[in-house]
């Protein structure tokens, strides 16, 4: 059995990915990746054949019709040999000595048969043109080098969240939590991270700056002109996650606390593209994503609407969307993204 399954999600990716893979087989016989070409045009597949042949007992390309993201992280997971299970999208790639460091932990939990729920590591926006480069790290809130549980974390920094490329779950937690993406659908990496957190019993952050997350391309999903043309997808992203939260009981109350600090992110995020997009039905799509969380859980609506995000988010008129655009793009400019 494999140690962890990487799978690399490849849409006409022939220009990077090869960075990617590379980065990858540092980790030698210990990691199986996945490359799923899900119906490129271009030489994409080509190229995860050629791996696959030189690489035969590491790497497996999977070809398929093209369902998106989502769907191609599913095909990965139904695949996966591993014992843990890592998404590394293909133009991104992942740092050596952080990357040797990690597998050295989970080979350590394996031997002592204790298994984590969770591991956390640091990502770096690699953002074209930056001259430095910022790091998401979770030192702040999350306990080092040891296994903790919810009732351990301290509170994460406004804006601090746990994204697809900090994470690392254990493979069958992500079965038994029945996680399966939506195919054709963009942002579902935030579904990736939320669902399986009520199923996460043992957490272990690793204070390595891990995953390269490279930002630049126009194309890009987190671009926010790409971004504002997807909004509705945003919104549809946002709305599950709500959906799912609700159904919830019982939930560790730094959990519970975490998993509303996550929707609150959310919300912002949704709700900045549309004033962004400046049209009568964007900002009215706004009004109504509000409405549906209200009508759904006037509790949660309340807690976020009253909050920081959701009041810089909300003021009134067009002078109160300027101050939002501004404490948006004072946040951008502080954590690098976009």
């Amino acid at each position: 059995m494999k140690l962890l399954s990487v799978t690399v999600p490849c849409y006409n990716s022939e220009e990077y990915m090869e960075n990617c893979i590379e980065s990858l087989l540092v980790g030698g016989e210990r990691v199986e990746i996945i490359v799923v070409n899900d119906g490129s045009r271009d030489g994409t597949g080509k190229i995860g054949d050629y791996y696959a042949k030189q690489y035969p007992s590491i790497v497996k390309v999977i070809h398929q019709e093209n369902g998106g993201h989502g769907e191609a992280v599913n095909t990965g997971l139904r695949n996966a040999k591993g014992i843990y299970f890592k998404v590394v999208d293909s133009d991104d790639w992942v740092k050596e000595e952080a990357y040797l460091k990690i597998l050295n932990q989970l080979q350590e939990f394996a031997e002592e048969g204790q298994g984590v729920d969770m591991l956390l590591s640091n990502f770096v926006y690699e953002k074209e043109g930056a001259k430095k480069k910022r790091a998401m790290a979770y030192s702040y809130a999350v306990p080092t080098d040891q296994v903790i549980k919810w009732e351990q974390i301290k509170r994460f920094r406004k804006g601090q969240y746990i994204l697809m490329h900090s994470v690392i779950y254990r493979t069958k937690l992500l079965r038994d939590c029945g996680l399966e993406l939506p195919k054709h659908t963009f942002y579902v990496d935030n579904l990736f991270v939320f669902k399986p957190l009520p199923y996460v019993k043992s957490i272990y952050y690793v204070n390595v700056n891990f995953y390269r997350y490279y930002i630049g391309r126009s194309d890009q999903s987190v671009n926010e002109g790409v971004m504002i043309s997807r909004v509705d997808q945003q919104i549809e992203v946002n709305k599950m996650m709500i959906d799912y939260y609700i159904e919830l009981k019982g939930l560790p109350k730094k959990l519970k606390n975490y998993m509303i600090s996550y929707l609150d992110i959310m919300m912002a995020v949704s709700s900045i593209m549309l004033i962004r997009a400046g049209t009568k039905e964007a900002l009215e799509k706004k009004k109504e994503l509000w409405k549906y969380l209200k009508k759904v859980d006037k509790f949660l609506f309340y807690r976020l609407r009253f909050g920081l995000f959701g009041h810089a988010m909300n003021l009134p008129g067009r002078g109160g969307r300027k101050i939002s655009v501004a404490e948006y793009k004072i946040a951008q400019r502080f954590f690098g993204f976009n």
